[in-house]
């Protein structure tokens, strides 16, 4: 997929998850990669629903801006830390589904099968300790 289609497909899911309410407001950050080293990722302080293919910012692994007039997510370092870590990993999305938030707000995994799908589809999903928004904290957490 060219450069211009990946834009234009992290656009798509932004929207949804916007038009979904898993994200409100300025929420959350999506990233996907780009070709060798690098990764188109959501600017800082923009609605995912209002988001289009030039706002996307591209970045090296190691967070410096190669094309794109905006800042990168304030939590680029966690993306670029998955990207680093996990070769096998595509994309990053991180939402902030009003469900999912009560369960973390709660310190509490999701690993009962309220609802057989999730367990299933994707196993248990683990509570990582809280962190400041925006620190080094998060990609450690």
């Amino acid at each position: 997929m060219d450069q211009s289609e990946l834009r234009a497909e992290l656009c798509q899911v932004c929207g949804l998850l916007y038009q979904r309410g898993y994200v409100a407001s300025n929420d959350g950050n999506v990233s996907v990669r780009a070709g060798e080293g690098q990764i188109l990722i959501t600017p800082s302080g923009v609605s995912k629903g209002r988001l289009t293919p030039e706002m996307l910012v591209l970045c090296d692994l190691e967070g410096r801006v190669l094309a794109g007039s905006r800042h990168p997510s304030s939590e680029a370092a966690m993306h670029l830390l998955l990207y680093r870590e996990r070769p096998d990993v595509g994309a990053v999305v991180h939402a902030h589904p009003a469900a999912a938030t009560a369960f973390a707000a709660c310190r509490r995994p999701l690993d009962v099968p309220y609802l057989t799908e999730v367990v299933s589809g994707l196993g248990p999903i683990p509570v990582a300790p809280y962190a400041l928004p925006s620190t080094p904290e998060v990609p450690q957490s």
